[in-house]
């Protein structure tokens, strides 16, 4: 059996609110490349819930364990009772230490044209280790909230070699370390210098620069073409990714990879949407995108650019396009207007 012709276990995760249409708008166009993932189907969130009590129950975890790879839609983590938040849980179960986030302009038009470049965030450390606790005020027992987080040199070494890695594996020209090594000097004062360590060893094959967050923030919305691949420590990425979501249009165009070193989760990053469920108008592309960072971390990044040319030829060109793309075509009718390009 060739490599084209391998079967891949993946664990689905159809998730709530519109995850499961655009979860079946997603496998219709999988399907019709002839990806080669054979579906272990799972709950989490809230169907989980309905279903079983808990958000994440042991028959998901157990799967992605032996698949190693899974797709998932928006997820809903419930509302009080002590439910710790699923995609953390995720992400500290798998040691899923890299969160990527590519922005590229689908739909021409808006504020920004020709938007290409790449988010890199830490997803492990930080601040969202989330080591908090209350000091007594007085008769306040929450007169003072107290956070802590950390960043180890291990882990800096690794996030900023992956966005080399992937900078030199994807011929991308440039890496920006981005940090707040002016006030918070040790806790990205040491992001910063093992950033400073790793890029020398590429020296000649990427380009480095450094910028301090809020800097990078303002240069993004005044000229975000300066920018290829950013990596960063955790909550500076998840504030830096949104951000470059909305250059191109929001979180619908907005796919996600959470990559380990024995697992990676592809997701779409926008919420469960309940609002619209079972409507017909839920845009699926954001999922749709991550299957193709999925299809290319498994190897076949040529069925990958099959789609991504299908979604140009479609979407790009206005022939579809859904309403929060300025459109009128509804989730299905999307999805078979790409089928019909992949023909």
């Amino acid at each position: 059996m060739s490599a084209a012709e391998k079967t891949i276990p993946a664990t689905l995760i159809p998730g709530d609110g519109i995850g499961p249409e655009i979860v079946e708008s997603v496998i219709e166009i999988l399907d019709a490349v002839g990806a080669p993932f054979a579906w272990e189907k799972r709950l989490a969130g809230m169907a989980a819930v309905d279903a079983t009590g808990n958000p994440l129950p042991k028959e998901t975890i157990e799967s992605i364990h032996r698949t190693g790879l899974a797709l998932k839609g928006p997820l809903t983590t419930p509302v009080g009772g002590g439910f710790k938040s699923i995609n953390v849980t995720l992400r500290q179960e798998f040691g899923l230490y890299a969160n990527l986030r590519p922005t590229r302009t689908i739909v021409p038009g808006g504020r920004f044209e020709n938007i290409d470049l790449v988010l890199v965030r830490e997803n492990l450390e930080g601040y969202y280790a989330a080591m908090e606790h209350y000091i007594p005020v007085g008769d306040d027992p929450h007169g003072i909230a107290m956070g802590a987080g950390y960043n180890s040199r291990a882990e800096c070494n690794r996030i900023v070699r992956f966005a080399f890695e992937y900078a030199v594996k994807n011929d991308r020209r440039k890496v920006t370390l981005v940090h707040k090594a002016n006030i918070l000097k040790l806790l990205t004062g040491l992001f910063l210098e093992e950033g400073r360590k790793v890029a020398k060893e590429y020296e000649g094959r990427v380009a480095c620069d450094e910028r301090i967050v809020d800097a990078c923030a303002m240069q993004l919305v005044i000229d975000p073409w300066q920018y290829d691949v950013i990596v960063t420590t955790n909550l500076f990425g998840d504030i830096l990714s949104d951000l470059t979501a909305g250059l191109v249009g929001g979180l619908g165009m907005a796919p996600g990879a959470n990559i380990g070193e024995k697992a990676a989760i592809f997701e779409a990053v926008h919420g469960s949407a309940p609002d619209i469920a079972g409507k017909n108008v839920a845009n699926p592309l954001a999922l749709l995108m991550a299957a193709n960072l999925m299809l290319g971390h498994v190897g076949r990044q040529d069925l990958a650019t099959r789609i991504q040319g299908a979604i140009d030829a479609v979407v790009t060109t206005g022939a579809a396009r859904t309403r929060d793309l300025g459109g009128t075509a509804g989730t299905r009718e999307l999805t078979a207007a790409l089928k019909q390009k992949l023909v």
